[in-house]
């Protein structure tokens, strides 16, 4: 993997196994600020305030956040220890409600207790431990394939437009949709990217930009509302983006913009894919309109990035974090398992 980006460490235990350290995203580009996390309310916090964030890395906060909690209580009792567990389950659950691998972490956790109903409290602890290195260590390999499937529908030199980051600081390793571009990196591939800036919260400008950058990418950034122009300059020949969850019927629910890209790559013909693991496909999900959309706070959209407020005082502001891209406008879905057309759904 490339040097720049294998040390830059998104989510990791402490080498005590009782903290976790995250790499404070919402510091970046400005600093590389490493932040501990030792309790419900911090864990909760970091993933609400995208200290942490990306679909994978979130679910691998929210295992090793867990289980940092829970080695803490403090009992013998079976009972007791699963009652303190599901409190904590709860709580961190509603930090972002959007994103799948969440709920899907912290379920696959206390399947761990409820397959071994006969351990000990302390061998619950060492069990979990066990689980939540796994959960990152499958979702590293997973983004390793993730790139391997992607990369065999891109040609060396492409333009390739994505939104948002879905890239090594979203996940374990590598990243989903800018896996491909970084293993095209290593083996010359030259791709010139053309990174949205994503707003309100400008994670392509402070995040994608800056770890392609560090990766020696060739990267132009833009703003959102750039998207239609270049592609019809015809330097776009296809468009990468992640995902928070996947619906049963191909329904994608991603940042907010994404399905905007959709409908113009459709309309000027170029593929639009979406990479993400298995793990984000949701099959208790119907469609789209099934999927709650996280909404957040006004100050993100007027005045977060300011000096002073740029919106008249009292404004009404709409902020939902992601929208839903519909099956119809997405030309594939790369996951660690395959490549999944349209009338594959």
């Amino acid at each position: 993997m490339i040097r720049a980006l294998s040390e830059l460490r998104t989510v990791c235990l402490n080498e005590r196994g009782d903290t976790v350290v995250i790499l404070d995203q919402t510091q970046l580009p400005g600093k590389e600020v490493y932040v501990t996390l030792s309790s419900p309310e911090a864990v909760w916090d970091a993933i609400y305030k995208l200290k942490v964030r990306g679909a994978p890395a979130i679910g691998v906060a929210a295992a090793y956040g867990i289980y940092v909690c829970v080695r803490k209580i403090d009992t013998l009792d079976n009972s007791v220890f699963m009652n303190e567990f599901g409190k904590i389950k709860r709580y961190l659950a509603s930090s972002r409600p959007t994103a799948v691998n969440l709920t899907a972490a912290l379920d696959r956790m206390e399947s761990v207790l409820v397959a071994h109903p006969f351990a000990s409290v302390r061998e619950w602890k060492e069990l979990l431990y066990k689980e939540a290195v796994s959960i990152r260590e499958e979702d590293a390999a997973a983004c390793l394939r993730i790139g391997e499937n992607g990369l065999r529908l891109l040609r060396p030199g492409m333009g390739i437009l994505t939104h948002c980051n879905a890239g090594h600081l979203a996940v374990s390793a590598y990243g989903t949709a800018l896996s491909p571009i970084y293993l095209g990196q290593e083996r010359g591939y030259r791709f010139k990217v053309f990174a949205d800036e994503t707003r309100p919260l400008l994670q392509g400008a402070r995040l994608t930009a800056y770890e392609l950058r560090k990766a020696g990418v060739d990267v132009t950034l833009i703003c959102d509302n750039m998207a239609s122009i270049v592609m019809r300059k015809g330097w776009i020949q296809a468009v990468l983006v992640g995902c928070d969850r996947v619906a049963s019927n191909g329904d994608v629910a991603n940042k907010i913009g994404t399905s905007g890209l959709a409908v113009l790559a459709h309309y000027y013909g170029i593929p639009f894919y979406v990479l993400g693991p298995m793990s984000t496909i949701d099959p208790s999900c119907p469609n789209g309109d099934s999927i709650v959309i996280e909404e957040r706070g006004a100050e993100e959209v007027t005045e977060m990035w300011y000096k002073q407020r740029m919106a008249p005082e009292e404004v009404k502001v709409y902020n939902p974090a992601f929208d839903v891209t519909p099956h119809e406008l997405i030309t594939a879905i790369i996951t660690e398992n395959g490549i999944f057309y349209k009338n594959n759904h």
